[in-house]
């Protein structure tokens, strides 16, 4: 991991190999709390600095979902650009979120005069684990 940070312009210290380990390691969309439980050795405050870092630096790229932000490393490793555009699906039974690597992402004609900065693109349902034998009920969303 010390390679891939320094390919992004990143200087490589402790903290941010393993970050970069366990979000590498995940193999799908990590939340800040989730991370700091997977990692258990660095607090969030320095866990965030380096997922702000990484965003900065275009190796990682945030997914909003239902439960706020998860962050994803990059598969293109580009350090100019992230054009690693992938929809996610959000399990809304147990509020995980999963990369749907080898589905493309609808093009969207923007405007003249707009600039696209990011593509977010969640499909909400539930995943093959929940959607099995024994249903569970869906959590109420708020106003029912």
């Amino acid at each position: 991991y010390p390679l891939l940070l320094s390919q992004h312009g990143i200087r490589p210290t402790a903290n941010r190999i393993v970050v970069a380990k366990a979000l590498a390691s995940a193999m799908r969309p990590m939340s800040l709390i989730e991370l700091e439980r997977t990692i258990g050795t660095i607090d969030k405050s320095n866990i965030f600095r380096a997922l702000t870092l990484f965003r900065d630096k275009h190796l990682v790229h945030l997914i909003e979902d239902s439960t706020g932000t998860r962050y994803e490393l990059c598969h293109s490793h580009d350090h100019h650009h992230d054009d690693d555009r992938h929809p996610h699906f959000h399990c809304e039974r147990c509020h995980r979120t999963f990369c749907l690597d080898n589905t493309e992402i609808p093009s969207i004609p923007i405007p003249d005069g707009y600039q696209a900065m990011s593509v977010n693109y969640i499909v909400t349902g539930l995943c093959p684990e929940c959607n099995g034998a024994h249903p569970r009920p869906l959590p109420k969303r708020r106003g029912e």
